[in-house]
């Protein structure tokens, strides 16, 4: 598992991502990588509110290259933040993990005055980023941190073309960053249980990076477990191609925006019964 340095730098070419941002590197902490940018719609208010995190082998990323990612959320009315986190070799895991949850907390407590709502809040990302996100929504350890419970204070998640059981690793630098190849306390399939929040999980059935039977297991993980779980297998898709399909024009025509705004807007109302997985052209 190795993703390519730079997944998708889109700069939404015949929409400017601009028009939606209200705050570039906020800090959520202390460190040159602890800072997060805002983007809400116009005059937003009480939106559901999303912080995404981007994949990158946690090697590299930087929130700069996804600022279409958030354009298409904020033109559905979701306030949103991507925020950057520390990546090795300056850190192992499970730092990583611990940027993700201040980030989380700092979107929660700031969440009315950039346009959100903290009660209705999700936590999204892409590959490692869908896994620091999964660890974030199962492992209570790193909310719980930060004085936050995923089971009460995360509306949802969501998962796009994420590790969420991918061991043994054989990565020689993957090893290094998680103390080992074969540890089963960093998987996020292991902290399943009954509670968990509602998952909305994608994955493209051309993924060559991130095996798609990784979101399977989680998938039939949760379920067994009474968990709300809805898993989307995009046909054709590949592992960088399925983010992409939140870039300026490729949204138009393909379901993945839609299919996360049907997701969470069924969660916020309340609209909560499990969906059988599919696949999506």
């Amino acid at each position: 598992m190795h993703e390519p340095a730079v997944p998708f730098p889109f700069a939404d070419p015949g929409r400017n991502p601009r028009r939606y941002e209200i705050a570039r590197s906020v800090a959520y902490g202390e460190g040159s990588r602890h800072n997060l940018d805002v983007y809400a719609a116009d005059n937003a208010k009480g939106a559901p509110t999303i912080i995404f995190f981007y994949g990158g082998s946690w090697q590299h990323g930087s929130k700069e290259h996804y600022r279409f990612v958030a354009s298409a959320l904020a033109g559905r009315g979701f306030t949103t933040a991507i925020a950057d986190y520390r990546v090795y070799p300056e850190v192992r895991y499970p730092a990583f993990l611990e940027d993700a949850a201040l980030a989380t907390r700092w979107v929660r407590d700031h969440a009315a005055e950039i346009g959100g709502d903290r009660d209705r809040l999700f936590i999204m990302g892409h590959s490692a980023g869908a896994y620091n996100a999964a660890m974030l929504a199962l492992d209570r350890r790193w909310l719980g941190a930060v004085g936050m419970r995923p089971d009460e204070n995360i509306s949802g998640w969501i998962g796009i073309a994420g590790p969420y059981d991918f061991l043994p690793l054989r990565d020689t630098t993957l090893k290094t960053i998680f103390g080992g190849a074969s540890r089963a306390d960093t998987q996020p399939i292991v902290y399943v249980s009954p509670g968990a929040p509602a998952t909305f999980l994608a994955t493209g059935t051309r993924d060559r990076v991130v095996d798609p039977a990784n979101s399977g297991r989680l998938a039939d993980r949760l379920e067994a477990a009474g968990s709300v779980v809805k898993l989307r297998r995009y046909r054709g898709l590949g592992h960088v191609t399925i983010i992409g399909a939140l870039a300026f024009p490729f949204r138009l025509f393909m379901p993945l925006i839609d299919d996360i705004a049907t997701f969470i807007g069924e969660t916020v109302s309340g609209s909560r019964s499990p969906a059988p997985s599919v696949a999506t052209p």
